[in-house]
């Protein structure tokens, strides 16, 4: 249920593309893990430059990356993640704009 290595890296240039189109951007909420260490190797880092976990934040470059746990079923089924947990990440998102 995961992208390969191969799919990632295919992706990787729309991904470069995006950024560079918001030259405003200053905060990257990541869903899940394959988003964070996707954002981190498109920006120039090694995956492991910001930790895994839920409410991990750090700062790359010109961009704070806050991580979350992915919304997927198995996710909020389970309780793994929830509502008030998912919120937070975007509460922090958007202080995190404000600084």
């Amino acid at each position: 249920n995961k992208p390969t290595g191969e799919e990632e890296n295919t992706c990787r240039p729309f991904l470069i593309d995006r950024l560079a189109a918001l030259p405003r951007l200053k905060v990257i909420v990541t869903l899940g893990d394959v988003s964070r260490r996707s954002i981190l190797r498109t920006l120039g880092y090694p995956g492991t430059a910001i930790p895994a976990g839920h409410g991990v934040e750090g700062k790359v470059g010109a961009y704070t990356i806050i991580n979350s746990y992915h919304c997927s079923r198995l996710n909020t089924n389970t309780g793994r993640l929830t509502p008030e947990m998912f919120e937070e990440i975007f509460h922090r998102a958007k202080a995190a704009l404000e600084d």
